[in-house]
């Protein structure tokens, strides 16, 4: 998502709504619930809208323009797009041959929703306002970019009502979907570890970005290093406990920038494995790192371009995840009603948020503190 500096989302007063006006937004449609067996096999092109049409919504429809180009019928058919920057998303609609195009999701939901089968929502961390909701109730399947909220009461709200709507959910925590990330779950997910690691090391975004706004994106660890954590957690299980230390030694000197330049976070995991996860955004000319690291006993785990099981003869190593990408999966679920297709749910997705949601209030108050799980 680029240039968000000249177009960040207008009505900014929505954008901060508190969730008992969330959970009251007005809708002019009643609840529907759609469940499994309502949903036929693709005799029809799933019909999907844009809401965000920034980069990460680019990344999406170049998987979905592969799907309908290795098919010898559409699979998906864009039929509406909505941004607040008019241009960007009439620029949008041009590439995939969508007809609606909007500059409020409401406008879109009242004159689309009876029409379409599943909403992508491609938008920031702090502009999750009440589209989740309205989106359920006119009985829209799901798809939430990470991370899904900024506030945890906001995102159980969300998750409210999906469970009240039936509605199938999926987050984009993509990692789940690729080698050798989901290879390395099919291994582990079922074994007794000792401890894990996460490293993530990179650069920002260019002066202006949202991203660099502490209280718009909730920091690197909240809004890219989440991957790892989302991946940790679906390895080893739920994280019940954290504790965080943030550091700001290169942000002093970095124009526009309020994120921590570097954070580490002790994790304790419900099953009694413990772990650290480490971020830094300082690296702006290269160099980065992206890994992590399970213990078991007598062997050792590495996770990054590849798998490595160290020594090689400790585990047999599973045969590498070949199956569909995370829009594939999500195409599938809505076209057949089978939600096993689908492996990070909303809730998954705000267990995942919630760790780091948990992580900032540690770094703030100096003292552990618990995570939401369920």
């Amino acid at each position: 998502m680029q240039n968000w500096a000249k177009s960040l989302w207008r009505c900014q007063e929505l954008l901060v709504l508190d969730a008992d006006k969330l959970s009251a937004a007005p809708s002019n449609r009643q609840k529907v619930a759609i469940t499994d067996d309502e949903r036929n096999p693709m005799s029809q092109p799933v019909r999907v809208a844009f809401v965000g049409t920034g980069g990460i919504a680019g990344s999406h429809l170049k998987q979905l323009v592969k799907m309908n180009d290795a098919s010898a019928e559409p699979l998906v058919q864009i039929a509406a797009v909505c941004d607040v920057d008019e241009t960007r998303a009439s620029a949008f609609a041009e590439s995939c041959g969508a007809t609606g195009i909007y500059t409020d999701h409401r406008t879109l939901l009242d004159k689309e929703a009876d029409e379409l089968d599943a909403l992508y929502i491609c938008v920031p961390p702090f502009a999750h306002a009440d589209v989740e909701i309205l989106a359920t109730q006119a009985g829209l399947h799901l798809f939430v970019e990470k991370p899904v909220v900024l506030e945890l009461d906001q995102g159980l709200q969300i998750l409210e009502a999906i469970r009240a709507a039936g509605v199938m959910s999926s987050v984009g925590y993509t990692l789940r979907y690729r080698h050798p990330w989901r290879t390395a779950r099919d291994l582990l997910h079922e074994r007794q570890i000792a401890m894990l690691s996460a490293d993530r090391w990179g650069g920002m975004p260019g002066e202006g970005h949202w991203w660099r706004d502490y209280n718009k994106s909730g920091g690197q660890l909240h809004e890219q290093t989440t991957h790892q954590v989302d991946c940790m957690r679906w390895v080893a299980g739920d994280v019940v406990t954290v504790f965080a230390r943030y550091g700001h030694q290169v942000a002093q000197s970095i124009p526009s920038l309020s994120v921590p330049d570097s954070q580490i976070v002790v994790l304790e995991f419900a099953s009694g494995a413990v772990g650290y996860v480490s971020t830094s955004c300082v690296l702006r000319q290269g160099g980065g790192l992206n890994q992590m690291q399970v213990l078991l006993e007598d062997a050792r785990i590495d996770v990054g371009r590849e798998l490595i099981i160290q020594p090689e003869d400790a585990l047999a190593m599973p045969a590498a995840y070949d199956g569909d990408d995370i829009d594939g999966a999500f195409i599938r679920a809505v076209a057949s009603g089978d939600r096993s297709h689908i492996l990070c749910d909303y809730e998954e997705g705000l267990k995942t948020a919630a760790v780091s949601i948990a992580a900032n209030q540690s770094a703030a108050s100096g003292q552990a503190e618990h995570c939401w799980n369920g």
